[in-house]
């Protein structure tokens, strides 16, 4: 089986910070020509994007796809609904770990999977403020062996 390679657009930096990430999910997104060819250039934001299902479908909210210079006309609103594309089970699966286990839906990162858009969004749950100071303490801590690591050896 070959492996597809996939060319990175935007990603959510913050998101393994804010959040436990529990399980991720594969999507199409449903989107128009110019915003296609604005993601080619790379000008997409996810920073303040979640995802919400309503009537058996998922739809991304305020992830932000700047208009493409050349089609004055025929631009989107960047901030607009996009519907996702996914099984009908994975929807389900979602809508009920948002409704009753208290968890939210982000997306991860977003990326050209051959000629199609792919949007990589996660089952997540937010952190508080104790377990955000200890992943930035486990981060210092890795960062300090790295570098003892890298004296060592020179």
């Amino acid at each position: 089986m070959s492996e597809r390679r996939y060319k990175l657009i935007a990603q959510n930096r913050k998101a393994k910070f804010n959040y436990f990430i529990e399980e991720t999910f594969q999507a199409g997104i449903e989107l128009f020509g110019m915003e296609v060819k604005s993601l080619r250039a790379g000008k997409c934001n996810l920073g303040e994007a979640h995802v919400e299902v309503r009537d058996r479908q998922a739809f991304i909210v305020n992830m932000h796809i700047s208009p493409y210079e050349q089609a004055n006309m025929f631009n989107k609103d960047p901030l607009r609904k996009r519907r996702l594309l996914l099984h009908k089970r994975e929807i389900n699966k979602l809508l009920g770990s948002v409704t009753r286990e208290g968890y939210t839906i982000i997306p991860v990162k977003i990326y050209f999977s051959g000629a199609y858009v792919k949007l990589d969004i996660a089952l997540a749950k937010g952190k508080k403020l104790y377990d955000k100071r200890h992943s930035i303490a486990q981060k210092d801590a890795r960062r300090e062996n790295e570098r003892d690591f890298k004296i060592k050896n020179l």
